[in-house]
């Protein structure tokens, strides 16, 4: 899962966003290294040139170097630093040698313009901060986190979104504990965009009561099937053109009365691979339609599915970010030989962090690092304690 962003400055604060400097050692800004180093060596390189070569000018690059890794501050500083230290360099030199009032100018002029540019790049850096900020506190809220070992069972999940920088997309999951069991929904809403963010908030809202109170599965699949009706119903009302969206999913139910099964609800989605010590399995595909098109058909009550499930078997599930990624030559991850070698390799793969982080990785060197769709990994299985 992607990191929490650390705490923003105070708005209007001008000096550069803490974490985002350039160049940092050891936790300590050295962003002032590189203009100091440059003022230098035009000094050094002036002196032992001869008179009629002047580069003393060049030091109009420094405070330039500054607004790009610097703060306001120490911009400005670079600035007034660099025009005394042209007013004594050029000085020093006979009469005939100097730059004169041209360059100095130029000196006043860049440093002015650097220090301006400094603060327009400082502003630009604290609102994308703050971007990311509600993105992340988005991301928590729709995705929000697990305990381990929560319920009775042991789970995983990596989410990556398509755009590093929205850092959440319409992929969701959820795990909701109930008197009778435990109920888990893994989802991915069609299309992106806040507006698929805001489809999958709606669903979780809706499983997250229905997963608590109802006794029977299929209730809950009907609670999730009339709220994604609902949602198309509003956002039609309101005239926007993403009226029509839809969900597939896989809603999961780990009853208390027979530890050796699981219930489950198909909507459209691909269906979970069971991997144990005795191989990798697949499940039959569901015959639900995707939440928000069940009244394409006259029967849209979802069927419940009740699969055995070995000791220490872990159910993995994965949205259409996995299933779908393509190498350079347009082939498909193949998900379920790609489980099944390593598992053979290394039968500890049955353990759900060690499962989603090699399908992560497998996803991602199987498409070069470049995903077209939001992904998520998600496993989970009965405690063995």
């Amino acid at each position: 899962m992607t990191k929490v962003l650390d705490r923003l400055p105070r708005a209007g604060h001008l000096d550069a966003p803490q974490g985002h400097q350039t160049l940092r050692v050891r936790g300590h800004s050295v962003a002032w290294v590189p203009p100091a180093l440059l003022l230098v060596g035009i000094m050094v390189a002036d002196f032992n040139t001869t008179g009629e070569f002047r580069i003393i000018s060049w030091l109009v690059l420094v405070p330039a170097i500054a607004a790009a890794l610097c703060g306001v501050w120490a911009t400005t500083f670079f600035a007034l630093l660099t025009l005394v230290t042209y007013v004594l360099g050029d000085h020093a030199w006979p009469h005939q040698y100097q730059t004169g009032l041209p360059d100095f100018i130029l000196v006043v002029l860049g440093g002015v313009l650097s220090v301006l540019a400094c603060a327009v790049r400082v502003r630009g850096e604290l609102r994308m901060l703050h971007m990311r900020d509600v993105a992340e506190t988005t991301r928590r809220t729709v995705l929000r986190p697990l305990p381990p070992d929560w319920s009775g069972l042991e789970h995983a999940a990596v989410y990556l979104a398509a755009d590093s920088e929205a850092r959440v997309g319409g992929d969701f999951y959820d795990i909701q504990p109930g008197p009778r069991g435990t109920r888990v929904l893994l989802g991915d809403v069609q299309g992106k965009g806040l507006g698929a963010v805001e489809a999958a908030a709606a669903l979780l809202g809706t499983f997250r009561e229905a997963g608590y109170h109802e006794a029977d599965l299929a209730t809950v699949a009907e609670r999730l099937e009339v709220r994604m009706v609902r949602h198309r119903g509003h956002t039609a009302a309101l005239g926007r053109r993403d009226g029509d969206r839809f969900a597939t999913a896989v809603l999961l139910d780990f009853p208390d009365d027979d530890p050796g099964a699981v219930d489950v609800v198909l909507f459209g989605h691909d269906p979970p691979l069971l991997v144990g010590p005795a191989g990798v399995r697949s499940l039959p595909p569901g015959d639900g339609l995707p939440l928000g098109l069940g009244d394409l058909v006259a029967d849209g009550r979802p069927h419940v599915r009740r699969v055995p499930l070995a000791p220490g078997e872990t159910l993995l599930l994965t949205t259409d970010g996995v299933t779908e990624a393509r190498d350079r030559a347009g082939e498909f991850y193949p998900l379920a030989d790609d489980v099944a070698r390593a598992l053979a390799a290394d039968p500890r793969l049955v353990e759900p962090p060690r499962l989603v982080a090699h399908v992560r990785d497998g996803t991602l060197r199987h498409c070069g690092n470049r995903l077209a769709d939001d992904t998520t990994v998600f496993a989970v299985r009965r405690s063995r304690s």
